[in-house]
């Protein structure tokens, strides 16, 4: 699996994403193990967050990685409302909590709220000098955000980045390989489904004995300084997500993509789901 250094830790470039997870009890014991399994196949980076089923996928994460955290590099997230010096404590502590962990190895800004960047910076330094949280990030901010932020300590901005949605590419790509920040891509492969159904993806699919989704994430992957996170539950999927590793696009499929799916010619709000 290929690495790249995170908060000046090697991390795999193709991760988890764990959306929508520990939604149904019914799920569980399938998500678990979908974890475990994509942990073998070389995708040690697990994202997830309180927002998601409101903690339940936080607890499929730490049963998940119950017996093995030393394999895994954990990412969480705090809810804006809770961004303030109380309020992330407090969350943190409950996330801990749900993993099973003593530490979160980067614990991100879900997205921008009411309180000042400096009162959640300084609580997640807090958190850091207690060993709570090895490094602090950023999700879905935009150049402007990371400009007011400048903090060179932030090690990562998480954004959405798939060939249907490439904004990013305009402006903020660019602006993050500049300042050697991680650029974390959620939804790699889309939402909802069309994205792999596209005849221009499945057709340079074909060409490569790839899937669909295996282009996607080579796609997203063609930048050195940018990691994929997609969701997969069922083995089948895990396998063809951590062998996109290996796809290599070439100017050609890359020419088509663009076809389909032009990029940015202007600057574009941030797109966020």
């Amino acid at each position: 699996m290929q690495t790249i250094s995170l908060g000046g830790v090697s991390v795999s470039r193709i991760g988890q994403g764990t959306w929508r997870m520990g939604e149904d009890a019914g799920h569980r014991q399938a998500e678990v193990r979908a974890l475990r399994e994509g942990v073998d196949l070389g995708m040690t980076l697990i994202d997830t967050a309180e927002m998601y089923a409101e903690g339940g996928a936080e607890e499929i994460v730490g049963e998940a990685i119950q017996g093995r955290r030393d394999e895994v590099y954990l990412v969480s997230k705090v809810y804006p409302h809770n961004a303030n010096a109380k309020g992330v404590k407090a969350a943190c502590e409950r996330s801990l909590q749900r993993l099973g962990t003593e530490t979160i190895d980067l614990y991100l800004l879900h997205w921008r709220g009411q309180y000042p960047l400096s009162e959640t910076v300084a609580a997640f330094e807090l958190l850091r000098e207690q060993g709570k949280i090895l490094r602090w990030g950023v999700s879905n901010f935009d150049v402007a955000d990371l400009q007011e932020l400048d903090n060179p300590d932030c090690a990562t901005n998480q954004v959405l980045y798939n060939p249907e949605s490439r904004g990013i590419e305009y402006e903020l790509l660019a602006w993050q390989a500049q300042h050697s920040m991680a650029l974390m891509a959620y939804c790699p492969i889309g939402q909802g489904g069309a994205l792999l159904k596209d005849a221009t993806l499945q057709r340079i699919a074909d060409k490569h004995f790839a899937t669909p989704a295996q282009v996607a994430l080579a796609w997203v992957l063609r930048h050195p300084g940018v990691i994929a996170i997609p969701k997969a539950v069922s083995l089948d999927h895990l396998k063809q997500n951590a062998g996109a590793d290996k796809l290599k696009l070439d100017a050609d499929d890359q020419a088509q993509i663009d076809a389909a799916f032009p990029p940015p010619t202007r600057k574009q709000s941030l797109e966020m789901v």
